[in-house]
């Protein structure tokens, strides 16, 4: 927990396919093929890794015209390469866009990251490929983000961040009554304590029903008592009026 960070500072596909950076078994194949892969970046690409800022998810029409005019408002710039298919020519929708000062750069990274072009929300993040150690692409298991719907999400980059470990208390034990002695002997103490009270009570509702069943009976003879009286002064009244 100490060395976490949301960003990852080296790459490892194990890692990358977990969303807190902790798992220690790959979930998928494609993270076998980028822990078995053996990826040297390409040593053609020319310019500064450290002023290069990466831009993915642009429309397959946007253009390095239209490349220029949006991210030269951040300042100047020396290089744009917008990578095409070799064979059809066409925008694989991602380009690498070197700038002439850190600040532009620093500039660009903050503010045109989920910028609209041409009616797409742009995804803008550092080069990689460069300068993070260990980096795999995507084409064989690597990279970052992803989409849900492949289920081979990466995480440690600015589209997915790691989340942070939850390091849950172990509850098993107290749980089920195996905590530390003192738990256990409270638990039977307690126990014990029940069980003394419910005997407690039992020998004071037999006190009591004997006392309940005298005082029905006296209610039951003063009833018989009050009605014999009530007789008798009936009969009284009877012989008056004759």
């Amino acid at each position: 927990m100490a060395d976490w960070a949301p960003i990852a500072k080296e790459y490892d596909p194990l890692k990358a396919g977990s969303i807190d950076g902790t798992d220690e078994e790959p979930h998928d194949r494609a993270i076998w093929r980028a822990m078995l892969a053996r990826y040297v970046p390409n040593k053609g690409v020319a310019g500064d890794p450290h002023l290069t800022l990466f831009v993915a998810r642009l429309n397959l029409q946007t253009t390095e015209e239209k490349l220029k005019e949006v991210f030269s408002r951040y300042g100047d710039i020396r290089k744009i390469r917008l990578v095409r298919d070799l064979v059809t020519g066409f925008s694989k929708g991602y380009a690498f866009i070197e700038y002439k000062e850190e600040r532009a750069l620093l500039k660009a990274h903050r503010d045109a990251n989920r910028l609209v072009i041409d009616q797409h929300e742009i995804f803008v993040d550092f080069e990689l490929e460069r300068t993070l150690k260990g980096w795999i692409p995507r084409r064989l298991g690597g990279g970052f983000g992803g989409k849900k719907e492949s289920g081979q999400l990466r995480f440690g980059g600015r589209d997915r961040p790691f989340r942070k470990p939850i390091n849950l208390p172990n509850m098993k034990n107290d749980f089920y009554g195996e905590g530390s002695s003192e738990k256990r002997n409270w638990s039977r103490e307690g126990t014990r304590d029940w069980r003394t009270r419910d005997r407690d009570h039992e020998r004071s509702r037999d006190k009591r029903w004997p006392e309940r069943e005298r005082s029905w009976a006296w209610g039951d003879s003063e009833r018989e008592r009050d009605s014999k009286e009530e007789r008798s002064r009936g009969r009284e009244r009877k012989d008056r009026d004759r």
